[in-house]
């Protein structure tokens, strides 16, 4: 009997070696590719959340900032990386929006990568110059009717969340605004400040102080619910306008055909990381609302996403930069 338990168990852990060696060995740096310059909000959650990606693996976390071809540079060494586990990439909404945005990609958004996370999202801020005499979105509606074309919209460039967000504007009002892109989110806030524009959708961290001043109006915010740091504004859910829903959004992709075992000990690691109280508040004081979920869930919004600005973008008649 000692014989045969003893046969057992040697055939068993026979059996269990080849499952235990199929676990992914990291034994060098994890490259995490950010596709915009170091700074921004992309570039700040990909820092937060290394330390906790290195833990899970033993490994440093080396953050590639490649900036360039709205964010298509860094998005492509991902996509043409090994599918090792030594390669991820943070993406924002312009992997959602580019394929219909850009038309011809360097690299098949649906089919080159493995959806890892999705990390947070940013919802966005209708807020007008406060000599602009509206305190609501249906007074700015009404306002904007009564002077086509007159008013104006500005953004960070082209095909952005915010660009695209003002779309949603445009269409669901009904109105003739005017889109003003700029080079960045900063020109853009500091022509509102100065007259020059009539109002702009923002990130939290961008306005925050200046609603608080009194320098701008917020009038509703793109989130499905009230937010912790800025608890007064209004959604647009609240405001009568749902459909208005544009945010900003972050999450980790990997190469395609990245071993499951990794994809899953990165998004258990990531999920860990957003439960964490001090994560959370960092979070919310930088205007991000924390997200999580299994990588399926991850896959099945992007392509929802992907579907949704496709018709927002083909609507409005939106084109990126130099296109």
């Amino acid at each position: 009997m000692k014989r045969i338990l003893a046969a057992s168990l040697a055939i068993a852990a026979i059996v269990q070696c080849p499952v235990a060696a199929a676990q992914t060995q990291i034994t060098r740096p994890i490259r995490l590719i950010v596709p915009y310059v170091p700074g921004g909000g992309t570039d700040t959650l990909s820092r937060l959340l290394g330390p906790f990606i290195s833990d899970e693996f033993g490994q440093q976390v080396v953050i590639d900032n490649r900036a360039g071809g709205s964010s298509t540079i860094g998005t492509l060494i991902v996509a043409r990386a090994n599918p090792d586990g030594q390669t991820i990439g943070m993406i924002d909404a312009a992997f959602v929006v580019n394929p219909s945005l850009l038309g011809k990609l360097p690299y098949d958004t649906l089919k080159d990568f493995t959806p890892v996370v999705l990390v947070a999202t940013a919802p966005l801020v209708l807020v007008v110059n406060s000599n602009v005499p509206v305190k609501t979105v249906r007074e700015l509606i009404t306002l904007a009717k009564s002077q086509p074309g007159k008013l104006s919209f500005g953004s960070a460039g082209n095909g952005t969340a915010v660009h695209l967000a003002g779309e949603q504007l445009r269409a669901v009002g009904g109105v003739d605004i005017q889109h003003v892109p700029y080079k960045g989110a900063g020109q853009s806030l500091t022509e509102l400040l100065g007259g020059q524009i009539t109002m702009v959708f923002a990130t939290q961290s961008g306005i925050k102080a200046h609603v608080a001043s009194g320098r701008l109006r917020a009038l509703a915010i793109t989130s499905p619910k009230r937010t912790q740091a800025m608890p007064d504004v209004m959604t647009f859910t609240e405001a009568g306008f749902p459909a208005i829903d544009a945010v900003t959004i972050n999450g980790l992709v990997a190469p395609v055909n990245t071993p499951k075992d990794y994809i899953q000990r990165v998004n258990a690691a990531v999920n860990r990381a957003l439960k964490r109280p001090e994560m959370q508040a960092k979070l919310v004081e930088l205007g991000f609302e924390t997200a999580g979920g299994t990588p399926e869930e991850f896959g099945a919004w992007i392509r929802r996403e992907i579907v949704k600005w496709a018709k927002i973008v083909k609507d409005s008649g939106a084109k990126a930069e130099g296109v």
